[in-house]
C-alpha cells in the first residue's frame, strides 16, 4: 500500500483485498480476547483532525486506534487555534511536532488531505473532504457486502440519492468497480454531478427499473446543508420517486441487502421499516467500520515496524 490513503483510486484491487482480508483477521484476533486490544501500534500516535462534525467516523477511528494500542489525540477545530485564524498547514505542523505518526483528517474543503500529505512526514488518511471522497467508508461498505453475500465481484450494486453532494458515492463507485462489481448510480438529473458519465458506472433516473436486478442497494442521505438551491420540488416528491419503502424493497431479489452510510433521514430516502428490516446492514456497517479502520491504520503505520505493509 501507499503511505497515505487519500482516495479510493489510490487502491489497486490487491490493495483493497489486502485491507478487507486484514480487517477479517482483526475480527478473528479480537474475538478470542477478553480485552479487545492488540499491541500492534503500541508507541505510535494517531491524531484525529476533524474540521467538520462527525459521530460515526471520528469515534470509529478513535476506537480502531485504541484497539491497536496507539495513543490517540482528538482535535476539533471548534475551541482550537483554528478559530483564531490558524491555517491547516500550521495546525498540522504543530501536531507533527508533538510526535504524530498518522493523521486522520476530515475537512470541508475538497483536496485538503492531499495538501496535508505534502506538509507532514506521517501517514494521512482521508476521513472525508468536502464533496470529494471518503475512502474508508467505501472500504467498510465493501467489507460489509462481502461478509453478507460472500463476494463483491460480479454483483449489481445500486447507489441511490444525492450523488451530487456525496463523497461516499464517489469513493464507492471507484472501489466497488475496482473489485469487479457492476455499479449503477440512481438519482434525479439535478442530483448528479457534471461528468458522472465518465465514472466507471451506469447512470439511471428510474429507481423502480434498477431495484429488481440489484444485489445491494445503498441509499444516500439528502444533504440539505450543502444545498443552495432547489434540487427537487418537495421532500415528499423526492421520497415518492427515490425513497426506499417496504413496497419497493419487496421488488428486490430475495438475497439482496439494503445499506446506508448514515446518518439517515428516516422517511425521506429510507423508510423506518426498511432501515430496521433483516435486509438492512446499517448497524453492521458501523461495527465493520472499526475493523476496517483498524486494518487501514495497521497497514499504513505498522508496516515499517513488522513488515505487514509497504
Amino acid at each position: 500500500m501507499n503511505r497515505h490513503l487519500l482516495s479510493a483510486a489510490d487502491l489497486s484491487r490487491d490493495d483493497a483485498l489486502l485491507v478487507l482480508d486484514t480487517a477479517a483477521e482483526m475480527d478473528v484476533a479480537l474475538a478470542g480476547r477478553s480485552i479487545k486490544k492488540l499491541p500492534t501500534l503500541r508507541g505510535r500516535t494517531v491524531v484525529n483532525l476533524f474540521f467538520e462534525d462527525s459521530t460515526r467516523t471520528r469515534t470509529s477511528f478513535e476506537v480502531a486506534a485504541k484497539r491497536l494500542s496507539a495513543d490517540v489525540i482528538n482535535f476539533a477545530a471548534k475551541g482550537s487555534s483554528v478559530s483564531k485564524g490558524e491555517s491547516l498547514k500550521d495546525t498540522a505542523l504543530t501536531l507533527e511536532a508533538m510526535g504524530s505518526d498518522g493523521v486522520v483528517i476530515r475537512h470541508s474543503a475538497s483536496g485538503a488531505p492531499h495538501r496535508l500529505a505534502h506538509w507532514i512526514r506521517g501517514s494521512v488518511v482521508n476521513a472525508g473532504d468536502g464533496t470529494h471522497e471518503h475512502p474508508t467508508q467505501a472500504l467498510l461498505d465493501a467489507y460489509t457486502i462481502r461478509r453478507r453475500t460472500g463476494r463483491v465481484e460480479g454483483l449489481n450494486i445500486a447507489i441511490v440519492g444525492d450523488v451530487l453532494h456525496s463523497r461516499v458515492a464517489r469513493s464507492n463507485v471507484l472501489l466497488l468497480s475496482t473489485l469487479g462489481a457492476e455499479v449503477t448510480v440512481v438519482a434525479p438529473p439535478t442530483l448528479l454531478p457534471v461528468g458522472v458519465h465518465s465514472w466507471p458506472c451506469a447512470v439511471s433516473y428510474d429507481l423502480d427499473a434498477v431495484l429488481p436486478k440489484s444485489d445491494a442497494v445503498m441509499m444516500l442521505r439528502v444533504q440539505h446543508e450543502r444545498m443552495t438551491g432547489g434540487f427537487f420540488p418537495t421532500v415528499r416528491e423526492y421520497s415518492r420517486r427515490y425513497g426506499l419503502d417496504a413496497i419497493r424493497m419487496a421488488s428486490l431479489p430475495e438475497d439482496s441487502i439494503v445499506m446506508h452510510p448514515g446518518p439517515m433521514n428516516r422517511g425521506v430516502e429510507i423508510a423506518a421499516e426498511v432501515a430496521d428490516s433483516v435486509r438492512s446492514t446499517i448497524v453492521e456497517q458501523v461495527a465493520n467500520g472499526v475493523s476496517v479502520r483498524m486494518a487501514v491504520l495497521y497497514l499504513l503505520l505498522g508496516g515499517a515496524m513488522d513488515g505487514a505493509a509497504e
